[in-house]
């Protein structure tokens, strides 16, 4: 009986030593205590729903990293928060501040502005010591060149891309035959736009209706079309760099910046008047349309209109093509992921922002929601969404220069400036050109002073 005794209780002991085993090491025998990394996500969708335009049902990040992270990573706990984007600032900066957040996906010019405020961690280092992190998956244009995810003086990255804006070309093949107007070229300039914006504007001989030969948003706050003509013109606005701009010599008066907007001057002829409230495109990818050539657009109402009706008649009619800077260049808008530069485990953290940029997730995204990838390989697009396809290209060859969205002259003088300029154009009040970018200059040498 004492036997019997003494062998249930060292079966016992070794049951009990067992299972406090399994909860400290991993299958590999290593220390396997739980790590917790929190990630911030602005504008995600957490959990499974509906897709309003498809019905097709969507698998929520919760869910997603349930079934591929969770087992890849057993001994990181996520503790995934999701942020709405109209107050996605400040809500985000609040968690830097307090130190409790690890990792926050976000809008690229909050990132930059964080880092430089000294919230977020380089990761160089992180790069450099990882052997299986490729910096070449990523599209090169925007990897080496925006400053979404590095420093003003380029010398550090602290961001990963994540997902792209899209900002391109879009035509109406069906009023270009209406018109009898051949269709825009693959890299179409400025020059080239208005020219035909100009035959295409007027009343369609088939329709009978009112048709427009151009669209732009006239009040974006990011002035995506200006940026592209500042880059097809060699017009950046000034000498020096973004890190250093009590030093940039401004050059907003140049003879370059003036043929900026002499295009403007004239582009305003060929669009409907609602552009000044970015209005006047409603119909836009659907059968009704009257708009020639959509600047800027994403091809979200397109495809949207294809994925709900299956029509592929849409896809025929409306045409993706580069946008109108040099070599298909334009503004790329770029999101990427962060890390705090207070992160409590900064190995674990480092594990967990590569998964949320890399293939699989942004895979995830695409099919989900429609995600605009930052990968060079996507191979899992739609073969048919020549729209995304489009947008990767034009950030492939992406460059920056001083009129970006991390400048504040840019954001506080500049758009306000660029938009005031098309208002009073569109209203057929002439401008002097010359005296309205002098103003312009003196405006940026004042605030230059201010801020020394």
């Amino acid at each position: 009986m004492r036997k019997m005794f003494s062998l249930m209780l060292f079966a016992l002991i070794m049951v009990f030593t067992v299972a406090c085993s399994s909860e400290t090491k991993d299958a590999g025998g290593g220390d396997a205590k739980s790590v917790t990394v929190k990630v911030a996500l602005a504008g995600w969708t957490l959990e499974d729903g509906i897709d309003p335009i498809t019905g097709r049902e969507t698998i929520g990040v919760n869910q997603f990293l349930k079934e591929h992270f969770n087992p890849k990573y057993p001994n990181i706990k996520l503790e995934v928060i999701q942020i709405p984007w109209e107050n996605a600032q400040a809500k985000q900066k609040a968690l830097l501040l307090s130190k409790d957040v690890d990792l926050i996906y976000t809008a690229g010019g909050w990132a930059n502005e964080w880092y430089e405020q000294g919230f977020l961690r380089g990761i160089d280092d992180l790069i450099a010591n990882d052997s299986q992190f490729d910096p070449e998956k990523y599209l090169q244009g925007i990897w080496n060149f925006s400053y979404n995810t590095k420093s003003l003086d380029g010398e550090t990255r602290f961001g990963i891309p994540s997902i792209l804006g899209r900002r391109m070309t879009i035509y109406d093949k069906q009023i270009f035959d209406d018109f009898g107007v051949e269709y825009l070229s693959e890299k179409p300039t400025p020059e080239e736009i208005l020219e035909k914006a100009s035959r295409l504007t007027g009343i369609n001989p088939r329709t009978g209706e009112q048709t427009y030969g151009l669209y732009f948003n006239g009040k974006a706050l990011d002035v995506p079309t200006f940026q592209a003509l500042t880059r097809y013109y060699n017009a950046p606005g000034g000498q020096g760099t973004l890190n250093d701009l009590e030093n940039v010599k401004f050059e907003l008066d140049s003879a370059e910046m003036v043929k900026v907007f002499e295009w403007f001057d004239q582009a305003v002829q060929y669009v409907p008047e609602a552009f000044l409230n970015n209005q006047g495109a409603e119909n836009f990818g659907l059968e009704t349309n009257n708009i020639a050539i959509f600047l800027d657009g994403g091809g979200h109402d397109v495809w949207g209109e294809y994925i709900s009706s299956k029509d592929e008649k849409v896809l025929e009619r409306f045409i993706p093509v580069m946008n109108i800077g040099p070599n298909g260049e334009g503004y790329v808008a770029l999101d990427p992921f962060v890390m705090a530069k207070d992160v409590s485990n900064v190995e674990e953290a480092w594990e967990v922002m590569k998964f949320f940029t890399d293939t699989e997730m942004q895979k995830h995204m695409y099919e989900n929601y429609g995600m605009t990838p930052t990968l060079k390989d996507a191979s899992f697009l739609d073969p048919k969404d020549r729209f995304i396809a489009t947008a990767m290209d034009i950030a492939d060859v992406a460059k920056s220069n001083l009129m970006d969205e991390v400048n504040p002259f840019f954001n506080n003088e500049v758009v306000p400036a660029v938009n005031g300029f098309l208002s009073m154009a569109a209203n057929k009040q002439n401008q002097d050109i010359e005296k309205f970018l002098s103003d312009l200059q003196a405006r940026a040498e004042k605030w230059q002073k201010e801020v020394q």
